[in-house]
Protein backbone atom coordinates (compact mmCIF):
# COMPACT_ATOMS: atom_id res chain seq x y z
CA UNK A 1 0.00 0.00 0.00
CA UNK A 2 1.32 3.58 -1.19
CA UNK A 3 -0.22 6.55 0.90
CA UNK A 4 0.53 10.02 -0.01
CA UNK A 5 -0.51 11.73 3.01
CA UNK A 6 -1.46 15.65 2.47
CA UNK A 7 1.78 16.11 -0.05
CA UNK A 8 3.05 19.81 -0.48
CA UNK A 9 5.55 21.15 -2.35
CA UNK A 10 6.68 24.25 -3.99
CA UNK A 11 9.09 24.99 -6.78
CA UNK A 12 9.31 28.94 -7.86
CA UNK A 13 5.36 29.92 -8.84
CA UNK A 14 4.33 26.00 -8.77
CA UNK A 15 3.18 24.43 -5.39
CA UNK A 16 1.95 20.60 -5.36
CA UNK A 17 -0.67 19.83 -2.91
CA UNK A 18 -2.16 16.43 -2.91
CA UNK A 19 -3.66 13.48 -1.62
CA UNK A 20 -3.57 9.68 -3.24
CA UNK A 21 -3.43 5.69 -2.08
CA UNK A 22 -2.26 2.85 -4.59
CA UNK A 23 -3.56 0.06 -2.75
CA UNK A 24 -1.83 -3.51 -2.85
CA UNK A 25 -3.29 -5.44 -6.23
CA UNK A 26 -4.37 -2.44 -8.04
CA UNK A 27 -3.35 -0.38 -10.63
CA UNK A 28 -3.74 3.14 -10.20
CA UNK A 29 -3.63 5.99 -13.24
CA UNK A 30 -2.07 9.53 -13.02
CA UNK A 31 -2.80 11.59 -16.17
CA UNK A 32 -3.54 14.74 -16.55
CA UNK A 33 -1.74 17.94 -18.51
CA UNK A 34 2.19 18.17 -18.91
CA UNK A 35 3.93 20.16 -15.84
CA UNK A 36 0.65 19.61 -13.74
CA UNK A 37 2.52 18.02 -11.17
CA UNK A 38 2.77 13.93 -11.99
CA UNK A 39 6.55 13.93 -11.71
CA UNK A 40 7.00 15.27 -8.62
CA UNK A 41 4.56 12.69 -7.48
CA UNK A 42 6.36 10.09 -8.31
CA UNK A 43 9.39 11.29 -7.04
CA UNK A 44 8.22 11.95 -3.65
CA UNK A 45 6.98 8.61 -3.88
CA UNK A 46 10.43 7.48 -4.99
CA UNK A 47 12.27 9.44 -2.53
CA UNK A 48 14.13 11.24 -4.94
CA UNK A 49 13.16 14.89 -3.38
CA UNK A 50 11.67 15.62 0.18
CA UNK A 51 8.42 17.69 0.48
CA UNK A 52 7.84 20.43 2.21
CA UNK A 53 4.91 19.44 4.57
CA UNK A 54 3.20 15.64 4.16
CA UNK A 55 4.09 12.84 3.96
CA UNK A 56 4.78 9.09 1.55
CA UNK A 57 4.46 6.24 2.92
CA UNK A 58 5.12 2.74 1.58
CA UNK A 59 4.35 -0.28 3.59
CA UNK A 60 3.12 1.76 6.24
CA UNK A 61 7.09 3.37 6.17
CA UNK A 62 8.67 6.86 4.92
CA UNK A 63 9.26 6.69 1.64
CA UNK A 64 12.75 8.07 2.57
CA UNK A 65 13.80 6.14 4.81
CA UNK A 66 13.34 2.49 2.82
CA UNK A 67 16.04 -0.15 3.20
CA UNK A 68 17.93 -1.24 0.38
CA UNK A 69 16.07 -4.49 0.43
CA UNK A 70 12.71 -2.44 0.65
CA UNK A 71 13.57 -0.14 -2.37
CA UNK A 72 14.08 -3.22 -4.35
CA UNK A 73 10.63 -4.44 -3.88
CA UNK A 74 9.82 -1.20 -6.13
CA UNK A 75 10.60 -1.29 -9.94
CA UNK A 76 10.76 1.98 -12.14
CA UNK A 77 10.62 2.90 -15.56
CA UNK A 78 11.03 6.62 -16.11
CA UNK A 79 10.59 8.38 -19.41
CA UNK A 80 13.68 10.06 -19.21
CA UNK A 81 15.99 7.25 -17.70
CA UNK A 82 17.79 4.51 -19.26
CA UNK A 83 21.03 3.05 -18.99
CA UNK A 84 24.28 4.22 -21.03
CA UNK A 85 23.44 4.19 -24.80
CA UNK A 86 26.90 2.40 -24.80
CA UNK A 87 26.29 -0.45 -22.65
CA UNK A 88 24.65 -3.58 -24.57
CA UNK A 89 21.96 -5.90 -23.29
CA UNK A 90 24.02 -8.62 -22.22
CA UNK A 91 26.22 -5.40 -20.12
CA UNK A 92 22.67 -4.59 -18.14
CA UNK A 93 22.55 -8.13 -17.47
CA UNK A 94 25.23 -7.93 -15.56
CA UNK A 95 24.77 -4.82 -13.98
CA UNK A 96 21.23 -6.17 -12.93
CA UNK A 97 22.59 -9.53 -11.50
CA UNK A 98 24.71 -7.11 -8.88
CA UNK A 99 22.53 -4.72 -8.05
CA UNK A 100 18.83 -7.10 -7.49
CA UNK A 101 19.25 -10.53 -5.09
CA UNK A 102 15.95 -11.72 -6.47
CA UNK A 103 16.97 -10.68 -10.51
CA UNK A 104 15.14 -13.25 -12.40
CA UNK A 105 17.24 -13.46 -15.40
CA UNK A 106 16.09 -16.47 -17.31
CA UNK A 107 12.60 -14.73 -17.02
CA UNK A 108 14.72 -11.11 -18.45
CA UNK A 109 16.67 -13.03 -21.04
CA UNK A 110 13.15 -14.66 -22.64
CA UNK A 111 11.49 -11.39 -22.01
CA UNK A 112 14.18 -9.77 -24.18
CA UNK A 113 14.14 -11.82 -26.72
CA UNK A 114 10.42 -12.34 -27.66
CA UNK A 115 10.71 -8.24 -27.18
CA UNK A 116 12.95 -8.70 -29.87
CA UNK A 117 16.09 -6.87 -27.79
CA UNK A 118 19.35 -8.48 -28.68
CA UNK A 119 21.80 -9.10 -26.22
CA UNK A 120 25.26 -8.36 -28.18
CA UNK A 121 22.97 -4.92 -29.33
CA UNK A 122 24.18 -1.28 -28.35
CA UNK A 123 21.37 0.64 -26.42
CA UNK A 124 22.49 3.52 -28.68
CA UNK A 125 21.51 1.30 -31.67
CA UNK A 126 17.83 0.80 -30.58
CA UNK A 127 14.27 3.15 -30.83
CA UNK A 128 12.60 4.95 -29.03
CA UNK A 129 10.49 2.16 -28.62
CA UNK A 130 12.93 -0.79 -27.99
CA UNK A 131 14.40 1.38 -25.14
CA UNK A 132 11.21 1.93 -24.03
CA UNK A 133 10.83 -2.07 -23.95
CA UNK A 134 13.86 -2.36 -22.16
CA UNK A 135 12.34 -0.08 -19.70
CA UNK A 136 10.12 -1.93 -18.91
CA UNK A 137 11.53 -5.41 -18.83
CA UNK A 138 14.44 -3.83 -16.12
CA UNK A 139 11.43 -2.54 -13.63
CA UNK A 140 10.09 -6.34 -13.62
CA UNK A 141 13.23 -7.56 -13.83
CA UNK A 142 13.78 -8.71 -10.13
CA UNK A 143 10.05 -9.35 -8.90
CA UNK A 144 8.98 -5.76 -7.82
CA UNK A 145 5.94 -5.13 -5.93
CA UNK A 146 4.98 -1.89 -6.74
CA UNK A 147 6.03 -0.44 -10.17
CA UNK A 148 6.33 2.89 -11.13
CA UNK A 149 5.30 3.29 -14.39
CA UNK A 150 6.10 6.45 -16.53
CA UNK A 151 4.88 6.69 -20.22
CA UNK A 152 5.75 2.99 -20.30
CA UNK A 153 4.65 2.59 -23.96
CA UNK A 154 5.74 5.67 -25.43
CA UNK A 155 6.90 5.35 -29.07
CA UNK A 156 5.73 2.10 -29.34
CA UNK A 157 3.92 1.14 -32.34
CA UNK A 158 0.25 -0.55 -31.96
CA UNK A 159 1.63 -4.50 -32.11
CA UNK A 160 4.26 -3.48 -29.36
CA UNK A 161 1.94 -1.69 -27.09
CA UNK A 162 -0.23 -4.74 -27.02
CA UNK A 163 2.76 -6.95 -26.19
CA UNK A 164 4.39 -5.06 -24.27
CA UNK A 165 1.01 -4.23 -21.80
CA UNK A 166 0.16 -7.88 -22.20
CA UNK A 167 3.17 -8.55 -20.48
CA UNK A 168 2.43 -6.21 -17.31
CA UNK A 169 -0.89 -7.27 -16.62
CA UNK A 170 0.56 -11.14 -16.83
CA UNK A 171 3.23 -10.03 -14.51
CA UNK A 172 1.06 -8.18 -12.04
CA UNK A 173 -1.53 -11.07 -12.52
CA UNK A 174 0.93 -13.57 -11.14
CA UNK A 175 1.07 -12.43 -7.35
CA UNK A 176 -2.39 -10.24 -5.92
CA UNK A 177 0.25 -8.00 -4.09
CA UNK A 178 1.87 -6.40 -7.23
CA UNK A 179 0.24 -2.98 -7.73
CA UNK A 180 1.01 -0.26 -10.09
CA UNK A 181 1.14 3.70 -10.55
CA UNK A 182 0.77 4.08 -14.22
CA UNK A 183 1.07 7.55 -16.63
CA UNK A 184 0.32 7.55 -19.78
CA UNK A 185 -1.10 10.13 -22.43
CA UNK A 186 -2.54 6.72 -24.64
CA UNK A 187 -6.04 6.43 -23.16
CA UNK A 188 -6.61 3.23 -24.44
CA UNK A 189 -3.89 2.23 -22.32
CA UNK A 190 -5.43 3.71 -19.04
CA UNK A 191 -8.72 2.48 -19.83
CA UNK A 192 -7.81 -1.04 -20.20
CA UNK A 193 -5.04 -1.72 -16.89
CA UNK A 194 -6.14 1.04 -14.71
CA UNK A 195 -9.14 0.46 -11.68
CA UNK A 196 -8.99 3.89 -10.89
CA UNK A 197 -7.66 7.54 -11.86
CA UNK A 198 -6.09 10.38 -10.59
CA UNK A 199 -6.81 13.64 -12.22
CA UNK A 200 -4.21 16.05 -11.47
CA UNK A 201 -4.00 19.77 -12.36
CA UNK A 202 -2.04 22.79 -11.81
CA UNK A 203 -0.62 20.82 -8.61
CA UNK A 204 -4.10 19.60 -7.18
CA UNK A 205 -6.12 16.47 -7.72
CA UNK A 206 -9.57 17.68 -9.61
CA UNK A 207 -10.87 14.28 -9.94
CA UNK A 208 -10.52 10.87 -8.33
CA UNK A 209 -12.80 7.72 -9.83
CA UNK A 210 -12.91 4.23 -10.48
CA UNK A 211 -12.15 3.53 -13.93
CA UNK A 212 -15.60 1.64 -15.13
CA UNK A 213 -17.46 4.26 -13.80
CA UNK A 214 -16.03 6.92 -15.96
CA UNK A 215 -15.82 4.33 -19.02
CA UNK A 216 -19.97 4.02 -17.82
CA UNK A 217 -20.94 7.23 -16.54
CA UNK A 218 -18.96 9.84 -18.03
CA UNK A 219 -20.46 11.58 -21.28
CA UNK A 220 -20.45 14.63 -23.53
CA UNK A 221 -23.82 16.20 -23.63
CA UNK A 222 -23.80 18.00 -27.38
CA UNK A 223 -26.70 21.14 -27.38
CA UNK A 224 -27.55 24.61 -28.84
CA UNK A 225 -28.18 27.35 -27.54
CA UNK A 226 -31.45 27.08 -26.87
CA UNK A 227 -31.31 23.27 -25.51
CA UNK A 228 -28.23 24.58 -23.30
CA UNK A 229 -30.48 27.35 -21.81
CA UNK A 230 -32.90 25.07 -20.80
CA UNK A 231 -30.63 22.04 -19.48
CA UNK A 232 -30.16 21.08 -15.67
CA UNK A 233 -27.16 21.71 -15.31
CA UNK A 234 -26.83 20.20 -11.82
CA UNK A 235 -24.64 16.87 -13.23
CA UNK A 236 -22.60 19.01 -15.61
CA UNK A 237 -19.05 19.31 -14.55
CA UNK A 238 -17.77 21.78 -17.29
CA UNK A 239 -19.24 23.14 -20.56
CA UNK A 240 -17.29 24.32 -23.67
CA UNK A 241 -18.60 26.70 -26.08
CA UNK A 242 -18.84 25.17 -29.76
CA UNK A 243 -19.22 26.39 -32.95
CA UNK A 244 -22.93 24.18 -32.23
CA UNK A 245 -23.84 25.67 -29.29
CA UNK A 246 -21.61 23.69 -25.94
CA UNK A 247 -20.55 20.57 -25.12
CA UNK A 248 -21.21 19.89 -21.25
CA UNK A 249 -19.39 17.18 -19.78
CA UNK A 250 -21.47 15.22 -17.10
CA UNK A 251 -21.11 12.45 -14.58
CA UNK A 252 -24.71 11.21 -15.16
CA UNK A 253 -25.15 10.10 -18.47
CA UNK A 254 -28.08 8.33 -17.70
CA UNK A 255 -29.88 11.07 -16.39
CA UNK A 256 -29.70 13.37 -19.41
CA UNK A 257 -30.22 10.01 -21.77
CA UNK A 258 -33.56 9.51 -19.26
CA UNK A 259 -34.57 12.93 -19.19
CA UNK A 260 -33.87 14.83 -22.34
CA UNK A 261 -34.24 11.95 -25.38
CA UNK A 262 -33.71 14.65 -28.16
CA UNK A 263 -30.07 15.79 -27.11
CA UNK A 264 -27.05 13.93 -28.68
CA UNK A 265 -24.66 11.87 -25.80
CA UNK A 266 -21.19 10.46 -26.89
CA UNK A 267 -19.17 8.61 -24.40
CA UNK A 268 -16.86 10.37 -22.33
CA UNK A 269 -13.01 8.78 -22.70
CA UNK A 270 -9.93 9.39 -20.32
CA UNK A 271 -9.17 12.35 -23.19
CA UNK A 272 -12.26 13.94 -22.68
CA UNK A 273 -12.31 13.90 -18.56
CA UNK A 274 -8.62 15.31 -19.39
CA UNK A 275 -9.66 18.08 -21.66
CA UNK A 276 -12.68 19.07 -20.15
CA UNK A 277 -11.34 18.76 -16.06
CA UNK A 278 -8.74 20.85 -17.66
CA UNK A 279 -10.60 23.51 -19.21
CA UNK A 280 -14.35 24.98 -19.77
CA UNK A 281 -16.56 26.17 -17.13
CA UNK A 282 -17.92 25.14 -14.08
CA UNK A 283 -18.05 27.85 -11.67
CA UNK A 284 -20.00 30.66 -13.74
CA UNK A 285 -22.08 29.18 -16.24
CA UNK A 286 -22.19 30.87 -19.39
CA UNK A 287 -25.57 33.07 -20.65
Amino acid sequence: MVKVENLDKRYGDFRLQVSLEIPDGTVTGLVGKNGAGKSTVIKSILGLIRPDAGRVLINGKDAAALSSAEKALIGVALADSCFSSYLKVADVIAILRKTYPRFDEPFFRSSCAAQGLQLDKQIKDFSTGMRAKLRVLVAISHQAELLIMDEPTAGLDVEARVELLDLLRQYLAENDKRSMLLTSHISSDLESLCDDIYLIHDGRIVLHEDTDTILSNYAILKVDEAAYAALDKSHILRAKKETFGYACFTDEKQYYAENYPGIVIENGSIDELILMLTGGKSDAWPA
